[in-house]
């Protein structure tokens, strides 16, 4: 399998031999096409640049501008092929994730895999619990999917505000140490948390039912334990807490192991490698989405997306 320093090398000689065009491209879209072809099923990478960039770098997240994205990729495609959705994501908005979910489903049904080579966290877990199976390796890794509000998690601010009550009742004189925390609260915040909280769990236990564990008469019981877990303060403890495979394995996700198969994960990882390779060269770069045909629309600083060289 070729690993980073050999696709780097790849791509050093390729850039050696051919002028005028982006070796990055080539490479890139080389290893796509050729899993792609391996598998006989369509493919579309989602890859974000927040790794690469710094955290107030905008367009890093999965937003409403997506789907322009994914209305390019998919037109010209086989549908009956089914999707293999390579996400690499530090997630983003609930509403564009499952606005895309939708879209996805309406063009290919409930034959989409996830294919997660590193990370796909948030709203990036949600998108892959939407899809049939999820395909992780060793080094993969899912995460919670506990809504963010302003930055702060909606259950710790519920869960806070439940202590104040708790401890004014018990002493008043706590009033004025909880008045600073409390009065930092815009008004509707405390309802806001509570319809996030509710407004995830409910389209990821729905995506499951229909989806990962359709048919299955235990879907509803299976789909509520899974996102019991991934949304449990407590447990998870942070929301960037990474999910490891044995962890997605224990909660019942179905997982499908990258290692189960050499050739198809040593395409995976080349082509994953291959993006990494391109988001670290093209210093504008926020976002690529790209099909199996060399179809791509690639996001730069300033959010509005472009055609990559050919």
């Amino acid at each position: 399998m070729p690993n980073w320093n050999d696709v780097l090398a790849e791509i050093n000689q390729v850039r050696a031999q051919i002028a005028g065009a982006s070796p990055l491209d080539i490479v890139r879209r080389k290893y796509l096409a050729e899993l792609s072809t391996y598998t006989d099923r369509n493919v579309i990478a989602y890859y974000s640049a927040w790794l690469q960039r710094g955290p107030n770098t905008p367009n890093l997240s999965i937003n409403d501008s997506d789907k322009n994205a994914f209305m390019a990729t998919v037109h010209g495609l086989d549908r009956s092929k089914g999707l293999d959705l390579i996400l690499h994501t530090p997630g983003g908005s609930i509403a564009a994730a499952e606005s895309l979910v939708d879209y996805l489903r309406r063009m290919f049904g409930t034959d989409i895999r996830a294919i997660v080579p590193q990370i796909a966290m948030s709203a990036g877990t949600m998108m892959a619990c939407a899809c049939r199976e999820i395909v992780l390796g060793k080094q993969s890794n899912l995460g919670p999917i506990d809504p963010q509000m302003n930055g702060m998690p909606a259950t710790g601010v519920l869960r806070e505000f439940e202590q104040a009550i708790q401890e004014i009742k018990a002493d008043p004189a706590r009033i004025a140490v909880w008045q600073v925390i409390i009065g930092k609260y815009h008004p509707t915040f405390l309802q806001q948390c509570k319809n996030a909280i509710e407004w995830s769990k409910t389209v990821v236990e729905e995506w499951l039912r229909t989806g990962m564990f359709e048919g299955d008469r235990r879907a509803a019981a299976k789909a509520a334990r899974i996102v019991k877990a991934l949304t449990d303060d407590d447990s998870m403890k942070n929301h960037g807490r990474h999910v490891h495979i044995n962890q997605c394995r224990d909660l019942k996700l179905r997982i499908v192991d990258l290692e189960a198969d050499q050739q198809f994960q040593d395409l995976v990882l080349t082509t994953h490698h291959a993006f990494m390779q391109t988001l670290g060269e093209a210093g504008h770069v926020t976002k690529i989405v790209e099909n199996q045909k060399g179809v791509a629309l690639v996001s730069s600083f300033n959010g509005s997306p472009q055609n990559p060289r050919p």
